[in-house]
């Protein structure tokens, strides 16, 4: 169960420094709010990956909280770029 669990957090570490690399280079703020969305979504996956690991369901409502402010992230943004959009 370790070796899952150093697996688990390298591979999270690697996707999180990865996002955090297109947030500073991204080339325009969809990009960023993208790669914003990305980095909660492996937020969220970090922290469930630990409750399972220590069958703590005490972070089940943090999960729920950090899911909706993404969704309602994601769509706020999506409204901003489609009222942007000279068309």
């Amino acid at each position: 169960m370790t070796v899952v669990a150093v697996t688990v957090t390298a591979l999270l570490t690697m996707a999180s420094g990865l996002t955090l690399v297109r947030i500073i280079r991204g080339p325009s703020i969809l990009d960023r709010a993208v790669a914003t969305d990305v980095l909660l979504a492996i937020i969220v996956a970090a922290i469930a990956t630990e409750a399972a690991y220590s069958r703590d369901a005490t972070a089940l409502p943090v999960l729920v909280v950090l899911a909706v402010l993404g969704f309602v992230g994601s769509v706020s943004v999506a409204r901003f770029a489609v009222r942007r959009d000279p068309e």
